[in-house]
């Protein structure tokens, strides 16, 4: 996975957990307007909480579009490159011993597998 990836990923479970505390609000808000009571301080709290996502939708947006944020963005591309042509040349020096490995399991296997079945005659 890329710098890159990972970071989207976090920022898209950042997105996830923004809609569920909205669902969780709307529940709560349902419920407390079914209170006279409460119905105008619910009205001063849907305001200031509209309120709260337009800043954030506009930070959102002029951070994006800031050189700023341009200059963020190149950063992760580069570093994502760089995290994958060192993860491409991890493998490529730990694939040998990976491969050894494998084929030790795989003779400790098949030994395993003939006692057992010489075991079961």
């Amino acid at each position: 996975m890329t710098e890159e990836q990972t970071t989207n990923g976090a920022w898209s479970e950042v997105g996830r957990q923004f809609q569920s505390l909205g669902e969780s609000l709307a529940e709560a808000f349902r419920t407390a307007w079914e209170d006279e009571g409460n119905r105008q301080q619910l009205r001063d709290l849907q305001t200031g909480l509209e309120k709260m996502a337009n800043d954030v939708a506009q930070a959102v947006r002029e951070a994006g579009e800031s050189p700023e944020g341009q200059r963020v963005r190149e950063e992760a591309r580069k570093a994502a490159g760089s995290a994958r042509a060192a993860g491409e040349s991890a493998w490529q020096d730990a694939r040998p011993h990976v491969l050894s490995a494998l084929r030790s399991v795989d003779a400790e296997l098949q030994k395993i597998i003939s006692r057992m079945e010489a075991e079961e005659e």
